[in-house]
């Protein structure tokens, strides 16, 4: 009787823990959706972080709940199982794919005919931190190849008065760029739109779209996806890597990545 009672009152403990827990997952994931929505920076990645942790947590804690009874003991056990073996698989795929958004994160040598600079979004109608490194990238990168033009792409975002890529054009042109060498995309709204909607401009500029080698310009840890993804559409590309500014930045970004880039393998 002793032990029936010690048991009952060890589960009674688990299952209030759970739901009080549950409760404030489901708070916590409100608040930052709500934030998201409003636009705040990078809030769309921590809500995934914070998303995903509470599923984590709360289903640990459903299954330690249910070992407390003597009757779901064995389907405790079964879950048990199931839930290290999602662990393990999940932490071995994001292992690898950084590895292989690693494997990318570098400027390639290769001489280019034209720069695409991809757009990362605006703060107040100027180009964002992650957008201006990219856009400081490409116009170093001008300075060096004086005869080498730009697209910069990007269309016009949720509560933006102008499209990304008016404000890197006026971005680029303050920082001494010939405006006659920069061409604006401004109606992709995703990296492979980027990619194709500027690549199908080549051929207005003057150039051979079937020949020439364009230079992809983005931060470190977008570039293996972006080459991967030119290269699917049978574009030759080469890599200019932008450096992410702050811990915090390159954190977040390098989960997003790896969620994005896990989502480009399976799906497309």
């Amino acid at each position: 009787m002793k032990k029936h009672s010690i048991c009952e009152k060890t589960a009674k403990r688990r299952r209030n823990t759970t739901i009080i827990t549950a409760t404030l997952a489901v708070i916590a994931s409100g608040v930052c959706f709500a934030l998201m929505q409003l636009r705040i920076p990078n809030m769309h990645v921590i809500f995934y972080l914070v998303l995903g942790c509470s599923v984590l947590l709360v289903a640990y804690l459903v299954i330690r709940t249910l070992s407390a009874y003597e009757k779901y003991s064995r389907l405790a056990s079964i879950l048990k199982l199931c839930y290290i073996f999602f662990i393990a698989v999940g932490a071995a795929g994001f292992i690898t794919l950084q590895v292989l958004i690693i494997s990318g994160a570098h400027t390639d040598e290769a001489e280019a005919g034209c720069v695409i600079v991809l757009g990362a979004g605006l703060r107040n109608d100027v180009p964002s931190l992650i957008l201006r490194t990219r856009l400081n990238a490409a116009a170093e990168y001008m300075k060096e190849h004086e005869d080498v033009p730009v697209i910069v792409s990007g269309g016009l975002g949720r509560g933006e008065t102008i499209t990304e890529a008016e404000a890197m054009f006026r971005y680029l042109q303050a920082r001494g760029i010939d405006e006659s060498r920069i061409r604006k995309e401004e109606s992709s709204t995703s990296t492979r739109e980027n990619l194709l909607f500027s690549f199908n401009m080549l051929e207005e500029m003057g150039l051979d779209a079937g020949n020439v080698k364009v230079a992809i310009v983005t931060n470190e840890f977008h570039l293996y996806r972006a080459k991967l993804i030119a290269g699917k559409e049978g574009i030759d590309a080469a890599g200019i890597a932008a450096p992410t500014p702050g811990f915090y930045l390159r954190l977040l970004y390098s989960v997003r990545e790896a969620i994005a880039l896990a989502a480009e393998l399976l799906f497309r």
